[in-house]
């Protein structure tokens, strides 16, 4: 066995199952693990996303939300153990793969059209 299958056979092992299809402009609600002192809660934190880096077990999505004025970016890990549930709320058509351009943009400016089915 090489060790790029030995590499593959590892990650494999560690991918979640129940991960459903994201793609850039998505609408995503995210149910992160946060823990405080001895206690631990799920927070959603819900986002569009701008972009995702796909690399088995380490694949990564950007999400960004308006939150009252301030814009926030995260990167979240989707294989991680502390993304609980993972929700995709709307699906949005877009051209690109990786949407930075809507860091630029006010509020109302970054709206995208919605997918319909």
């Amino acid at each position: 066995m090489s060790y790029n299958e030995l590499i593959k056979k590892l990650q494999a092992k560690e991918c979640k199952q129940n991960v459903p299809i994201i793609g850039p402009g998505d609408l995503l609600k995210v149910g992160v693990l946060i823990q405080e002192g001895n206690k631990s809660r799920i927070q959603p934190f819900q986002g569009t996303v701008l972009g995702i880096h796909s690399n088995q077990a380490s694949t990564t999505v950007t999400l960004r939300r308006l939150a009252q004025i301030v814009n926030v970016e995260r990167v979240l890990l989707i294989h991680s153990a502390k993304i609980g549930d993972i929700q995709v709320l709307r699906k949005h058509k877009v051209r690109r793969s990786k949407l930075y351009y809507l860091r630029s943009f006010q509020s109302k400016k970054n709206r995208l059209k919605q997918k319909l089915y």
